[in-house]
Order: C-alpha cells, then structure tokens, then sequence
C-alpha cells in the first residue's frame, strides 16, 4: 500500500469515527419493530424536551376541570381553551413519535411508535373534538399531554442507556492525542494524526499518549496501556519493544516508529468491533422484537374490543367506552418491552470494553453461558509464548555453532515464535550468520532455504519424517524441537521451552469449579502436550495437530455434544475459532484471529475468559428478568385498562395508565443498571 492511498484511507476512517461521535453513535439495539433511531436528538435533548413538558403541564394541570374545581377557579371560562392552547404545544413535542411511526407503517413492522402514536393521536384528536363539539365533553388534554411527558422522560432513559455504544466510541476515540511530533530531518513538527503514515518517525514525550501503534527505535520509559488493555501496572518500554496506540509515556521520551495508523492501529480496530457489535443482537432481543410487534396488534384489537363491547353490549356511553378504549393503548405501549434487552446490552458493552473485552456478535453472549468446553490454544495462550534456548545438540559432522547459525540464518526470514526465540538466541550467542536465497514456509512443518546454493532445513518432527531421516528425540528431555537438515542429513536440533503462564493454572480449576471442562490444542509434539496439560490438570489434549487440521477437533467435540469456547491467538486458530460456537482471540493476537473471533480479549490472560463466561450469566438473568417483567406487566395491565376488573369497581384512567406505563419502564431500566455493579468473578 502507497502512502497515498493510505493515508486516504485514514482520513475516511477518521471521518466515519467523526460522523459516528457528531450522531452521538446511538445505535438504538433495541426492537426493529420500533427502530426509531436518536437521529431526533441525544439523551440531553430528551431531556430538555422533557423538562419543558413537566413546566407546561403545571398551568394545564390547574386549568384541569377538577384541579380547578378544587381551587375554586372553575368560573373561569378560558380553562378549555387554555387547556387546548398548552396541550397542542405539548403535542408537537410528541411529533417525533409519529414520524418514527410512519418510517415503521411503511416498512410495515409495527411496533412501539406506532402504538404510541395512535394513543397520543386518539387522545389529542378526541379532546380537540370535544373542545369544538360541545356535545362530547370530554377532554383528555391532562392525560395525552401526561403520557407524552412520561414517553419524553423514557426516551431520555433509552437514549441514555442505548448510548453506550456511541459513548464507547467517544471514549475511544478520546484514547488518541490530537497531534503528534513527528520527525523529519531530525526536527520535530507537530502534525494531525489524520496526517501519519506507516514508517512515520515521532516522538512521544512524557504524559503524552501514543498516536498509533509502533516500535520504540530510541530510549526507554514506562508505558500505561491500562486504558488498552485494564492491566493497571506499567510496563517499561525500551528499544525494540512494541508500543500500542492510546497507551501513555509515563516516564522518558520515546522515539517510535510507526508500523499501524488510523483505522489499522489498535484504537482503530477497537473502533471498528464497537461499531460491528452494535449492528448485532442477541437472541433475547429478537423474541422481544417478535413480542413487540404481536403486542402492537393486541392492543389495537383490545382497544377497538373495549370500545365496541362498552358501547354496544354494556351499554355505556360513547365517551366513557374511547376513555378506557385510550387507556388500553397507553398503558399497553410496549417501552419497557423494547428496553428491556437492549439496556442490558449496552451496558455489558460499557462493562465489557472496561474490562479489556470487546464483543463483536452480541448473540455469543447467550451461547457463552452454556458453553461446557473451553478449548484453549497452548502457545501464547496457557504458555508465555516467549520460547528460550535450553539445548543445542549437533549430530556428527557438525558443531553445536553450525546447527544454530544454520537455523538463525533460515529463520531471519521467518515470522514464527520458535523461529525468532532462536534468531533472538544467535543474536546473543553473537553467531554469525549467512545470506539465504529461495526461502519458503512449509506450513504445519518448517521452513526451507538456500545457503551457498545447498538446500537446507528447520522444522519439526513431520518435516523429519517427509524427508525421510529417522530420527527421534531422546524420551527424558522435555520441551519443543527445531530439526535442522541439509537435504541429504539431518545435522542437529535445538531444543526450546516455553514456561506455562502463571494465571493458567487457577483459570483451569476454576472451569472445572463451574462444571466446564478444558482442552488444549497444540503442535508440539505428544510428550510436551502431555507435560502441559498434566502441569494444568486439564481434561483433554490434541497434539502434533496441524494449523488446518485444528478445526477437526473442535468439530469433532461439537459432534459429541459440547458446547465449545475456542480461545487462541494466531493466524493458525483462525478456522477453529470460526468452528467453534464461541470463538475468542485472547491477546488480540493477529489480524486475521481477531477478524475470526467473535470476542477479542486486549490482554493475553486467559483468566478473562472466565470473568467473559460470568458475565455471560449474569447477563442472561438480567435479560430474563426484564423479559418476564415486561411480558407480565402486559399480561395484568391491558386487562385491567379494558376493564375487565369493573366487576369489582377498578378502572384505570388514562393518566395512570401514562403513569404505571412510565414505572415498568424505570423498572427495566434500573434492573439493567444493577449490572454495573456485578463482580466478575467465578
């Protein structure tokens, strides 16, 4: 990619971002039966709205027959005008819900708005009727304008709770500096970060936060990268370490090269699983999307039952019959039915990019609670992945120095973990190392490459067998095994460890403390899987299994009946994370695990996965909880606004249907506020 195009392509990531924050990023989550979007305004502008209300419904609430009555102000003949003067101001307010409406009529998913809108029109339009028809009089000025003010206030708390997701975004995108110093002819100009490219030179002063993600080519400092990754202590940087966009200098200055910008740095990537989970839902949501919509229809049909079985086979007036007929459709406004997923949602989202976690498919969190497998990757994943040099033995023929320059020289074309622990380890050894032509990855086995025209080899024991040396690593000595071979001998190995990470131990018998069991994925050969999976206590182990054939497994636990985690980190899990029924990239690991995972993990501890599935749990029992309440409410409240409980002298007024409508909502939304306060631990 040229500098050209890439910094084009920053600017249109930077101008998406911009446009996502100056909407406020309000991706509603909630009922596509009332997907009415906060393009209208952001919880601040409801709730403006909603004050202003509150401040007009004072003067109508005197002016309302009975209130005036009481105060003796009945005498004053402007009340129904006044009345109607202040409840059609109130009125326009309410007009964002009949466009909402309109957008859902003609998609014809009914839901929320459109129920809404016909509770506020009937009651708006009748009243004006009777104001202008003496004959009626019946005015439901008080309790139209009471429901839109309660709906106003609803909305606020919606706006509020569905913002997260946007406030996410805004909180991120706070993560980068404004400008940078970049260098350029060993002089510093401070430029946009819009304007960085890779390969850029910058310098990052203490206090001041890392504009992209790259390598530190001068100096050494302390880094904070808690905001990236929730490891709250700071790690020092010093040449040749990676740095992480957002992360802060705390102490000296750094000299950093960048190697990822904009929209493919990690602050950029963050940005983008944000936006991918807020286009997602879970499949709670999608049963109240389907509740939503058949509730629209349920209380049109009471509505009209009520004022037909009032009218014409109770006998009750005409008026009396449209007051509970609007009573059912206010009190039936399914608000707290479309809130009661999508506040749960939104705030696992705030809970979960706090704690170093981002999820991309919302629907994997209901999957996750019933995962009975945790398949974990053993490299980098339940090992450091930080392999050392134990061992170099050289067969006859050769010298411990001609094995290792052979495989150092090999592997400085080579990206993979063994392959860069032993180039690190010549490096020190101050072995000296050739030029090589022809290289080629063998995946699954090694790499091959020319030196001084002659083939030669590294690679592990597959690679032996294919070129046909037989030869096997003595039983006592543990570890992993890099063969080197020329094309007619095998001329020696080396020997590596990999140190178990301290965290696994614990993560593995807290699985077990839930009833999950754990399995480990590896290529290294069968005596080492069988050292680490006894070392951990885990259940199961796969060995010598190649990057392609990984996914075989976990399908092959699916088949029996598990529900399987895939937890790893590189571009050889990618198809088992996809296989899998939860697939997580721990570590955020590599471009092409973190597009295959439907949960990316920012920190390489495996003991997030455990407080990922407490989550999940205690998600789910928020979900429920909201669902039942907002399904039974209905199941109690249409009845008795219809009337059915006459029989023992109870109806419900309009303004108390407004009123009990506006609690069940407060009710969802505050149960799904107790999860902020949830422990994630097993």
């Amino acid at each position: 990619m040229t500098h050209h195009n890439h910094k084009k392509n920053n600017d249109s990531t930077d101008a998406h971002t911009e446009s996502l924050i100056r909407e406020g990023g309000c991706h509603k989550g909630g009922s596509e039966h009332g997907s009415h979007s906060m393009d209208h305004g952001s919880a601040s502008s409801y709730l403006k709205r909603f004050w202003i209300v509150t401040f007009l419904l004072v003067p109508l609430l005197f002016v309302h027959p009975k209130v005036s009555e009481l105060f003796g102000l009945s005498a004053f003949g402007l009340n129904k005008w006044i009345q109607f003067g202040i409840a059609t101001i109130i009125f326009g307010f309410s007009l964002v819900f009949f466009e909402h409406a309109w957008h859902e009529i003609k998609s014809k998913k009914y839901g929320m708005m459109t129920l809404v809108s016909l509770a506020v029109g009937s009651g708006y339009l009748f009243s004006v009727a009777s104001t202008f028809i003496s004959s009626i009089n019946a005015q439901f000025y008080l309790e139209i304008s009471t429901l839109v003010w309660v709906l106003l206030f609803g909305h606020y708390l919606e706006a509020k709770s569905s913002g997260a997701a946007g406030s996410a975004l805004q909180e991120v995108a706070k993560l980068l500096p404004k400008k940078a110093h970049r260098l350029e002819d060993n002089k510093e100009t401070d430029v946009e970060i819009s304007e960085l490219e890779e390969g850029d030179i910058v310098v990052v002063k203490p206090g001041e936060k890392f504009p992209a993600d790259g390598t530190v080519i001068k100096g050494f400092s302390n880094v904070d990268e808690s905001l990236i990754s929730g490891e709250s202590k700071p790690i020092l940087k010093s040449e040749g370490m990676e740095v992480v966009a957002g992360s802060i200098c705390s102490g000296g200055s750094l000299t950093v090269e960048l190697s990822r910008v904009g929209e493919h740095s990690t602050v950029g990537q963050i940005q983008k699983l944000i936006e991918q989970a807020g286009k997602t839902k879970p499949r709670s949501q999608r049963i109240a999307d389907r509740a939503a919509g058949v509730l629209t229809f349920v209380a049109g049909a009471t509505a009209l039952a009520t004022l037909l079985v009032w009218t014409l086979v109770i006998g009750e007036s005409f008026v009396f019959s449209v007051t509970l007929a609007i009573t059912v459709l206010v009190i039936a406004c399914p608000h707290a039915l479309g809130l009661a997923i999508p506040t749960v949602t939104t705030i696992t989202t705030s809970i979960a990019i706090r704690n170093g976690f981002f999820i991309k498919d919302l629907s994997k969190i209901e999957t996750l609670r019933k995962v009975n497998y945790v398949v974990f990757d053993k490299t980098g994943t339940l090992t450091e992945g930080e392999f050392k040099v134990t061992n170099i033995t050289a067969l006859e023929g050769s010298t411990e120095g001609d094995v290792l320059s052979v495989a150092a020289s090999l592997e400085q074309h080579s990206s993979h973990i063994i392959g860069q622990s032993i180039l690190k380890h010549a490096h020190r050894q101050k072995t000296a190392l050739s030029n090589i032509s022809d290289f080629q990855n063998i995946a699954g086995k090694g790499i091959k490459a020319k030196i001084a025209g002659e083939e030669y080899f590294v690679g592990n024991e597959k690679l032996i067998k294919d070129l046909k040396f037989d030869y096997k690593i003595p039983k006592e000595i543990f570890g992993t095994v890099a063969y080197v071979a020329s094309k007619s001998e095998l001329i020696g190995y080396i020997l590596l460890s990999d140190a178990i990470k301290e965290s696994s131990y614990d993560v593995v018998d807290r699985l077990h403390n839930m009833n999950i069991k754990v399995a480990m994925l590896t290529g290294d050969n069968e005596q080492v899987a069988k050292e680490v999976s006894g070392k951990l206590g885990i259940d199961a182990y796969f060995a010598d299994v190649l990057p392609e054939d990984k996914y075989k497994h976990i399908k092959d636990l699916q088949e029996r009946g598990s529900i399987i985690a895939m937890v790893g980190d590189g571009v050889n899990d990618a198809p088992a994370l996809t296989q899998a029924d939860v697939g997580v990239a721990i570590g955020a690991g590599t471009d092409v695990a973190v597009e295959a995972g439907d949960i990316v993990l920012t920190n390489s501890n495996p003991g997030d996965v455990v407080r990922l599935i407490v989550l999940s749990k205690k998600v789910y029992v928020k979900m429920i909880q909201n669902l039942v309440w907002a399904l039974g409410y209905n199941i109690i409240a249409i009845p008795a606004a219809a009337g059915v409980f006459s029989v023992w002298g109870f109806f419900v007024r309009p303004e108390i249907g407004a009123i009990v409508m506006s609690l069940s909502t407060v009710i969802v939304v505050l149960n799904a506020l107790t999860l902020r306060r949830v422990e994630l631990t097993a």
